[in-house]
């Protein structure tokens, strides 16, 4: 049987979504839509969709990815 997950804190939570609007935000302002996003980086839109959401949490070499496409410092993403 899985082990269950300890819900994560509000704080945490707050700041997935905080990612996920400037995710968003940033590939708007580049005038990108998920799909395009996504097939500059490899990825499905899915996985777009979910981290603009606040639905998961993106790996760091996604990080890493979304922000080189989308031409922003990997510091400005994350902030």
């Amino acid at each position: 049987m899985p082990a269950r997950r300890t819900p994560l804190p509000e704080e945490v939570l707050e700041r997935r979504r905080a990612l996920g609007r400037r995710i968003a935000g940033l590939r708007r302002a580049a005038g990108l839509s998920q799909d395009q996003l996504a097939d500059a980086i490899g990825m499905e839109r899915r996985s777009i969709q979910r981290y603009e959401n606040a639905i998961r949490d993106p790996r760091f070499s996604d990080l890493v990815r979304i922000a080189t496409a989308l031409d922003v410092p990997l510091t400005d993403l994350v902030r």
